[in-house]
């Protein structure tokens, strides 16, 4: 037991690769890193920087001592400068030459920008994971008829593997902008202190054209095209905010389809996956609660929320920069992305055992398939010679009446009888119940399901290389 407070995203929650993104040694790691590369590139435009010191910083990378860090912040109250000391402590040669020119900014927006690219690109691949598993799902149940809601109100029959096919929509949008937001993403570069570069202009005796190259070869040797063109001492922080909007639309689609399936484990047509000891109430022993898609809808309102914080810190920022923004991100981008991690690993645990109740569904749909079913006996009448107007009120009220009786009655649905009643209709009830079948009432649900999965779930999966480690979900 812990006598200090514990983020549950690193207990209970977020996968060991997506916490490490965000580690304080993985920040060390890529500082030390960018160091290097702005070393390389000043000494490639042709600043007095030897290889052997360039390869006492590489010989040394690795060797991060975050305690002695801690130390050296103690005494300088500053991140950066305790890294530079500790690092210049166990490379003496190269302790001139480290952060040369630089602000802090330097390492701690473009390793913020690196960071950012790998968390999107491990949140890509587990988007893609549950896909996947829709994909397979929407697949075996394409044809499978169930019962459709408007405003929650029984409407026409759809399919399973149809309604799957909404769910992979939405994630298909998050994809998108996923795929938008790395094309689009650059790093920092190098910009000095308000973004002039000034003190690279005094370092190259006033060459321009060379602090234009180091600028293009940083970037370059961090794995990207180009920096971003102009800059005040950061980064935009309306990066930090598309970031978050991302991750808030993937909120938005997983809670979307956690609340389906908790309305239709209520109506016991699906269920997530339900282990054979698992304990669903603690007083109620015979309950199965939708734990893992209440616990993804849970997360996915911290998700969602979590937006306003770069959105705000976006707006918040005062000319070329202002510290206002550092707490704030600390938390809010790194707990952004461990919260996108978990409820995507939730997603892709409930998608790849979803169990489908074929029976109860058929039988829930069957009991309102005598109402679906009043516009084609309408037109079959018109067709006898009937008038339409007079068919329609008539239908109306055997339907207004068939309801009541349902509702306050409790009783069967007496609507098909009621119509063969009705000389009307010139139709026997044999005959009414014979086109009842709920697969003729689904439209294109089956052809649809099928073609989107062909045209576009699986032209995208196989763009998406890779896999990510599947989260073990505690329950």
């Amino acid at each position: 037991m812990s006598e200090t407070y514990v983020s549950p995203f690193s207990t209970r929650y977020a996968s060991a690769e997506m916490q490490k993104l965000f580690s304080p040694l993985h920040k060390a790691s890529l500082w030390r890193e960018l160091w290097i590369i702005l070393a390389e590139a000043e000494q490639e435009e042709g600043l007095a920087i030897t290889d052997g010191q360039l390869a006492e910083m590489r010989a040394t990378k690795d060797d991060i001592d975050l305690d002695a860090c801690a130390a050296y912040e103690k005494e300088t109250r500053h991140d950066v400068m305790a890294h530079i000391r500790a690092w210049g402590d166990q490379c003496p040669n190269a302790r001139g030459i480290i952060h040369l020119g630089a602000t802090s900014c330097y390492v701690g927006d473009n390793a913020d920008i690196l960071i950012l690219r790998d968390a999107m690109r491990l949140i890509r691949l587990r988007a893609a994971a549950v896909l996947r598993a829709l994909r397979a799902f929407a697949d075996k149940y394409a044809a499978v008829p169930c019962l459709a809601f408007t405003h929650y109100q029984p409407a026409q029959p759809t399919t399973f593997g149809k309604r799957a096919c909404l769910w992979m929509n939405d994630l298909v949008m998050d994809l998108k902008e996923i795929d938008h937001f790395l094309a689009e993403l650059r790093p920092l570069g190098c910009k000095g202190t308000t973004g002039t570069q000034a003190s690279f202009l005094e370092l190259f005796d006033g060459d321009r054209a060379k602090i234009r190259r180091l600028d293009q070869r940083i970037a370059e040797k961090m794995g990207f095209p180009a920096p971003v063109p102009v800059s005040g001492q950061t980064y935009s922080r309306k990066t930090d905010s598309l970031a978050l909007n991302v991750l808030s639309g993937i909120g938005q689609s997983a809670h979307k389809f956690s609340s389906d399936l908790r309305l239709l484990a209520h109506d016991r047509e699906m269920e997530e996956p339900f282990e054979r000891g698992q304990v669903g109430s603690s007083a109620m022993a015979y309950k199965r609660n939708p734990m893992r898609a209440e616990r993804m809808a849970s997360l996915s309102r911290y998700l969602i929320c979590n937006a306003a914080n770069a959105a705000q810190t976006a707006a918040e920022q005062w000319l070329e920069r202002t510290l206002d923004d550092s707490a704030n991100r600390r938390i809010s981008i790194a707990e952004g992305f461990l919260c996108a991690d978990a409820v995507l690993a939730l997603y892709l645990n409930v998608a790849s055992g979803l169990v489908v109740y074929e029976k109860q569904a058929l039988r829930r749909l069957e009991a309102e398939m005598p109402f679906m079913a009043t516009e084609n006996i309408l037109m079959d009448a018109v067709r006898r010679g009937g008038d339409r107007q007079t068919l329609h009120e008539a239908i109306r009220r055997h339907a207004m009446e068939a309801s009541r009786r349902v509702k306050e009655e409790g009783l069967d649905n007496d609507l098909l009888r009621r119509i063969a009643q009705d000389p009307a209709f010139g139709a026997d009830e044999e005959t009414l119940r014979a086109s009842l079948a709920p697969e003729k009432y689904t439209g294109c649900a089956e052809a649809q399901t099928k073609e989107y999965l062909a045209e576009v779930i699986d032209p995208l999966l196989e763009s998406i290389r890779g896999c990510a480690a599947e989260k073990e979900i505690e329950v």
